[in-house]
């Protein structure tokens, strides 16, 4: 039996629940490195990144491949071969240049799949390939019955949710002024979510070449408070 609407909007709310025991709030993804080189240091200097990441950033190609790895998973669980979604898997990861992202991937993805599992949802076969954050929220969807656009709306959302938690620890930020700038980039968020459903991941590209190289130096930081 299809699950109603309105269940499936509060499924939706769970999944992207700070609640949601996936280790998320661990991660800066290089926003730690940019905010000690003083690179970002106010809302607006956080405002103007993540419009640059949603417009031009790796998270653009990773939200638009949710639709293809649904696809894959959808025909594993039918019963054909699992190699289209362990090459795009893969070809996702290799996006993320800094170990510390690929390790974050990894763990996130396998978290929130083992949770799926215990609830009731394991991927299609045992032993199970080890599968990164995209795969794994695509089969979130996959089994939550959510729509293409809430999937997308949803993984974006998330990611600037957690981005503005890192910031108001480390810029500092308000929780008023961390709350303002969640609701001014609503509008840009829905509407790259809507840019994106239906798009062949592999013909965009990213120039998140500032980001990829943040990314890498959090490594050689003296004194962080996050894992990415």
């Amino acid at each position: 039996m299809a699950t109603e609407p309105g269940v499936r909007r509060l499924q939706l709310l769970q999944l992207v629940s700070p609640a949601l025991p996936v280790g998320a709030f661990s991660y800066s993804e290089g926003l730690e490195v940019l905010v000690q080189a003083q690179q970002i240091t106010s809302a607006g200097d956080l405002r103007g990144w993540l419009e640059a990441e949603l417009d031009r950033g790796a998270i653009a190609i990773e939200a638009a491949a949710l639709g293809p790895l649904q696809a894959a998973l959808r025909r594993w669980r039918d019963g054909d071969s699992q190699s289209e979604l362990i090459d795009l898997d893969g070809w996702l990861l290799a996006l993320r240049e800094a170990p510390e992202l690929r390790a974050q991937q990894r763990q996130m993805g396998r978290s929130l799949l083992q949770l799926l599992a215990e609830l009731g949802w394991p991927l299609p076969s045992s032993p199970a390939p080890v599968l990164a954050w995209p795969a794994a929220w695509a089969w979130a969807g996959l089994v939550l019955e959510l729509g293409q656009l809430e999937l997308l709306e949803a993984y974006l959302y998330g990611w600037v949710a957690n981005q503005v938690s890192a910031a108001v620890r480390l810029i500092p930020l308000g929780p008023t002024q961390g709350q303002r700038l969640q609701l001014a980039l609503a509008a840009p968020l829905a509407r790259r979510a809507g840019q994106l459903i239906g798009v062949d991941p592999r013909q965009l590209w990213s120039g998140g070449v500032g980001a990829g190289m943040a990314q890498l130096g959090h490594a050689e930081l003296y004194s962080r408070l996050f894992r990415s």
